[in-house]
């Protein structure tokens, strides 16, 4: 029999619902479980999960390096108005020389972009042009409908370097915006000082002198993503970082650390959250060449890790930088619960692949970034991109703003491993439950839904033999038995039990 996969995204609407061990929901009228990982599934029988790639928009950019001040353009950050349908997007251009500028484009559907003359910074004796402000690298944007001063309601991170812009020493600096174009800097920049400086040994703890020429060890770096993490209630930065190498000289390979504030301005001291290990290749001395592009050594590292907080989990972007042996980028997609500890349970398997087609602007190196964009039934991802390999000896590289896109909530699914399996997840409460409804693809296979007592016990008249099999592709197919509401059950807890036959579900609420 052909394996037909059935892709589900089930929702429970619950006046009140709670899954037992689990963390609070920003929303207690409903519950979503997504089959990213195990976290609220009791056990599976017969059954593998699968990472669902993104699929790129098109072969071309959106925003494509068309301005005398666009050599290449990279890291870019993306806001949509809920309202109004406005999307606006903010991307690093560097102009061939030391520096980069802050860039700005504008959609109404996000797809068709235009870059206004905004009248802001000089370029070449010219203000036409839609330059927003000089930075040193890696610029990151939100909107910040939680600050009460409407003329920081844009907020930026962005690394700098140059100290004769009246910088005390490299480090991550601050902006602010009342509409996402007219940009301040923060007078006292930088607000956390960064790792930078020579492969040396660490100074000293008593060499004073030293420790004011160097950066500090595991801060942050030229690669910064921001956020508001909605858990929390707090600012959170993800950024690069350095390891120090085998031998312990400074800036071997880059990993990725997290800071937090709660006002913007102070920041605590960036923790190390995810590092390369030997899963992504030997590390060991063979690599300590000072070979790669930007700085460091050679092999495989992790050049960042945008992350962003959805449903009831973290998502990072990882990316997974190959600089000495195939060049390439690649999005790996890392998960943790709490912002800090992650795990990488699709390593070696793409979020966003390469492409063997070097003449393609999103070929080689993928800037993924915090900002993803989740519309009704589909989720968008905005990336920067280069076509060139980390090791090409081509220096005419292309570049440019690219969009790949996911159904939504189709992270990843749970399917059979063969023809049949189940899922049977933790116990939940069933009270007043109105309908189940379920977004699936149930064509050549099917569905059904079991409620087992909290002891693992079937309820009449709510078995896989009394169900309605979902047999069609619909977003909104109900779960129905043949003689038996949901809403009829008594005021209990229960576990939910899904057979799969030739069938894949991505996430039940």
């Amino acid at each position: 029999m052909i394996n037909i996969r059935v892709y589900i995204f089930a929702w429970l609407f619950l006046w009140q619902s709670h899954i037992a061990g689990s963390e609070n929901k920003t929303d207690d009228s409903k519950s979503t479980i997504l089959m990213i990982d195990d976290h609220h599934i009791l056990y599976r029988s017969g059954t593998k999960r699968n990472l669902k790639p993104l699929v790129r928009h098109s072969s071309r950019p959106l925003i494509g390096t068309d301005k005398p001040w666009e050599t290449t353009i990279g890291y870019c950050s993306v806001y949509r108005n809920t309202i109004t349908g406005k999307y606006q997007l903010w991307y690093q251009a560097w102009p061939g020389k030391s520096g980069c500028y802050l860039c700005y484009a504008e959609s109404n559907d996000g797809i068709k972009w235009t870059k206004p003359n905004l009248g802001l910074v000089n370029y070449q004796g010219s203000k036409d042009n839609n330059i927003l402000l000089t930075n040193g690298y890696g610029a990151s944007v939100i909107y910040d409908k939680t600050d009460p001063d409407p003329q920081k309601r844009y907020k930026a991170a962005f690394w700098e370097q140059d100290t004769s812009k009246g910088i005390e020493h490299p480090g991550t600096c601050i902006a602010f915006s009342p509409d996402g174009i007219h940009w301040k800097k923060y007078a006292n920049n930088p607000v956390i000082k960064g790792s930078y400086g020579d492969y040396i040994q660490p100074p000293l703890s008593s060499d004073s002198q030293q420790k004011k020429a160097q950066g500090k060890p595991l801060s942050t770096s030229d690669v910064i993503d921001l956020i508001w993490d909605p858990r929390k209630k707090i600012y959170a930065i993800y950024s690069k970082t350095w390891l120090d190498g085998p031998k312990g000289n400074m800036h071997w390979k880059r990993a990725v650390v997290r800071t937090e504030s709660t006002n913007f301005i102070d920041w605590t001291k960036p923790k190390l959250v995810v590092a390369p290990d030997e899963y992504d290749g030997r590390g060991g001395e063979h690599e300590l060449a000072r070979t790669a592009g930007g700085g460091g050594s050679d092999g495989v590292q992790l050049h960042s890790g945008p992350a962003f907080f959805y449903n009831d989990l973290y998502f990072s972007m990882l990316q997974v930088m190959d600089s000495g042996k195939t060049g390439n980028m690649p999005i790996e997609l890392a998960l943790s619960r709490n912002g800090f500890n992650w795990k990488r349970p699709f390593r070696h398997k793409w979020f966003i692949p390469p492409l063997e087609n070097k003449k393609k602007f999103d070929a080689s190196l993928i800037w993924s970034n915090a900002t993803p964009i989740f519309l009704k039934d589909v989720f968008r991802f905005y990336y920067g991109a280069y076509g060139k390999p980390w090791n090409s000896s081509d220096g005419a590289q292309i570049s440019g703003i690219g969009l790949a896109e996911m159904p939504r909530n189709r992270f990843a699914g749970i399917s059979p491993i063969e023809k049949f399996g189940q899922i049977t997840f933790k116990s939940i409460l069933l009270n007043k439950v109105k309908a189940i409804e379920i977004n699936g693809n149930a064509n050549g296979g099917s569905i059904r839904a079991e409620i087992l007592s909290d002891d693992g016990y079937r309820i009449p008249g709510y078995t896989k033999k009394d169900a309605k099999p979902l047999t069609s592709d619909s977003f909104q197919h109900l779960l129905n038995w043949n003689q038996k509401l949901i809403n009829e059950l008594p005021s209990a807890k229960y576990k939910i039990r899904l057979h799969l036959e030739n069938s894949e579900i991505f996430a039940i609420t």
